[in-house]
């Protein structure tokens, strides 16, 4: 595929995943759940007055509810509040935008990992329409801002050539640990993963700029100290004791949890702020995608094709210490490589029929894209928006938020 059908291609993707958030972004959902509002109230106080609901002056870490929010989203509202004031859309807007960020870096990860612009398109066209990304991505989820930074700091640790530079990725992983939990645990894991990749550069790097990697260790041992403060000598490790403290055997089943058929292609995730109720975290027919693909990553034996399977493995840890599990939101990592492994698979599948059927390559893809787009697409896409408002209404789902400002 030629660059301007690439470029065309993509900039309509891009078009259908602004469309299918922006649209009644302020009315579904139909209001905002309590973290948003928390986020909300908690921007506009800083605002206002540089302190947050308690009264700390720019806190790393947000009381809140008890449960410590991080500050990367909640410093991101702000400039919305100040556009649009105190309302959904501003809280929203955030997630968007980063959700976005999202898509852009999974087609430039996929394009890097396989040299394929044509898998970087199939990728970004299943995340746009994935039902696990699709409500996190149109609502004030902190999520969005942590995945996007740690799918930055990861394109930065495999393109990096120079060290002075190795400062980027590194600050990428410390603003995806500052965005959400899941990404404390994942980012050192994922940091390990990568010293292999970059193993070659990374002697050479070492060698020639060792004042830069050394800056770059202290930036991210400093950024370490306020993530202890607050489990040592605040009450953040009372709620690390809430959502976890369960056993070995516990940690296990959930983390395998994970990947039960069930979960990811009937149920879902059970709580409906997550997932609409009747629907799989992904779609049914992307299971034929999914057994292409990791033939694909076997047959083409690159260790750069088989490290999404590696992400995917990291991504379900944090979910499986907590006690609700399977947990949709805590494992929103895996979603970009799963459907990166997908597109591996349209395209080996493309392939197949190229060889089997002697038919033209384009017309292949073209039968691909209208199973996907008018099963899929056409149909359940739309009802997502319809179900997710329903389920809302059913579950009586109407928020009291009452906050009260120390003086």
């Amino acid at each position: 595929m030629n660059k301007f059908w690439t470029r065309i291609l993509l900039l309509l993707i891009v078009f259908l995943f602004l469309f299918t958030r922006f649209y009644k972004i302020n009315e579904i959902p139909p209001s905002v759940y309590w973290d948003e509002a928390s986020i909300g109230y908690n921007a506009y106080s800083i605002a206002q007055s540089g302190k947050d609901e308690w009264g700390e002056f720019l806190p790393l870490h947000f009381r809140a509810f008890g449960e410590f929010k991080l500050p990367v989203y909640i410093y991101s509202v702000i400039l919305f509040i100040k556009i649009f004031g105190l309302n959904e859309f501003a809280v929203r807007f955030p997630a968007v935008l980063f959700s976005l960020g999202v898509v852009i870096l999974t087609y430039l990860l996929a394009k890097k990992l396989t040299g394929s612009g044509s898998i970087g398109l199939w990728s970004i066209f299943l995340i746009t329409i994935s039902p696990w990304f699709f409500i996190f991505s149109r609502a004030g989820f902190e999520v969005t801002a942590g995945l996007m930074f740690y799918l930055l700091a990861i394109l930065l640790c495999l393109q990096i050539k120079k060290g002075r530079f190795i400062f980027l990725p590194v600050i990428s992983f410390i603003a995806s640990a500052y965005s959400y939990n899941s990404f404390r645990i994942i980012s050192p894991l994922t940091i390990l993963v990568l010293l292999f990749y970059i193993n070659g550069n990374l002697k050479e790097l070492a060698s020639k700029y060792k004042i830069y990697i050394l800056i770059s260790v202290i930036i991210l041992f400093l950024s370490t100290i306020p993530i202890a403060r607050l489990y040592i000598y605040d009450a953040g490790i009372f709620r690390l004791q809430t959502v976890g403290g369960i056993s070995n055997s516990a940690i296990v089943k959930n983390y395998l949890s994970h990947f039960r058929p069930y979960f990811l292609f009937i149920s879902g995730d059970g709580n409906l702020r997550h997932q609409q109720s009747g629907f799989g975290q992904l779609y049914l027919p992307e299971l034929v995608l999914l057994l292409s693909g990791f033939v694909y990553i076997l047959r083409n034996k690159s260790k750069y094709t088989f490290l999404p399977v590696l992400l995917i493995l990291l991504g379900a840890i944090p979910a499986a210490i907590t006690k609700e599990s399977p947990h949709g939101l805590r494992a929103l990592s895996m979603v970009p490589f799963i459907h990166i492994i997908s597109a591996m698979g349209a395209i080996y599948f493309g392939q197949i029929l190229r060889k089997k059927i002697l038919i033209n390559y384009f017309i292949a893809i073209d039968i691909c894209r209208i199973i996907i787009t008018q099963v899929i697409a056409k149909t359940n896409l739309a009802l997502q928006i319809f179900c997710y408002k329903n389920n809302i209404r059913n579950v009586n789902c109407t928020i009291i938020i009452c906050i009260s400002c120390n003086s």
